[in-house]
């Protein structure tokens, strides 16, 4: 046998009920063919026709009997199977109501030890035989559940205990990128895509407009500088000695004063 996406779900949705209350089990995403079958401390494999009332791929069972605690699951007549729920019917006056089907980890599970009297009692709740608390309202609340809450339950009121239940916890899905499948991958080509070649065209487009500016630039500068070459030149040129004419006239201008200052003297 092989497992399918097919469920079974089960209403009430607790894995205990009290003797003489109505079940429902009903396979879930399931086509023709698929019935519910189940084993019990008597039968094996049973399909729903020999102890329930079967409409198409659901069951119910009306009343349940304590006889009828065990394993159930849906099947298809290619031997395909759903997962199990195992219901446990009490004829006593105490059950454990907990989810039937496993709980996602990271959830808040409620667990309700459940009476046949009016009002709703204080209750003890035990996991795996060890006390774990007591609630006032009949109500466990057990907040962000992990791995380590599975096990099996059972509660107390007064000196009456329910049978144990076990709660599973699956592990929470890991959110992470599919791989991108043949229909949404891109076709291989050795072309590069259409985006390159518009960012090539505009790089050329860039360095033909920018070469010429750079050239023409550079052609500039060196004009500027070949310039003022020539004008340093001719400053330079500017402030050379005087001539032998304006020596001349220096010397004639010395003699003169030499001979007024001798005249003066005699």
């Amino acid at each position: 046998m092989h497992h399918s996406q097919t469920r079974l779900t089960v209403t009430p949705s607790s894995s205990q009920v009290f003797r003489d209350e109505p079940v429902s089990l009903r396979c879930e995403d399931a086509s023709e063919g698929w019935t519910v079958r189940r084993n019990t401390s008597r039968e094996r494999r049973t399909e729903c026709k020999v102890w329930g009332t079967p409409a198409g791929s659901s069951c119910t069972i009306s009343p349940m009997d304590p006889r009828d605690s065990g394993e159930y699951w849906c099947e298809s007549t290619e031997g395909s199977t759903s997962n199990t729920i195992t219901i446990t019917v009490s004829g006593g006056s105490v059950i454990l109501q907990s989810p039937a089907l496993p709980v996602m980890e990271g959830d808040d599970v409620t667990l309700t030890c459940r009476t046949k009297m009016a009002d709703p009692p204080s209750a003890d709740f035990y996991k795996d035989g060890v006390f774990i608390g007591t609630e006032s309202d009949g109500h466990m609340t057990l907040l962000h559940v992990s791995r380590s809450d599975e096990g099996l339950y059972k509660c107390r009121v007064q000196s009456k205990e329910s049978p144990e239940s076990r709660l599973s916890v699956s592990e929470k899905p890991t959110t992470s990128m599919e791989p991108p499948t043949a229909s949404s991958a891109p076709p291989a080509s050795s072309a590069p895509p259409a985006s390159s070649l518009h960012l090539v065209f505009r790089l050329i487009c860039h360095l033909v407009v920018f070469c010429p500016y750079c050239i023409s630039t550079f052609l500039m500068v060196s004009i500027y500088r070949e310039r003022a070459t020539g004008r340093d030149q001719s400053v330079s040129v500017a402030m050379t000695p005087p001539t032998h004419a304006e020596q001349g006239l220096d010397d004639d201008y010395d003699d003169v004063m030499s001979a007024v200052t001798t005249e003066h003297q005699f």
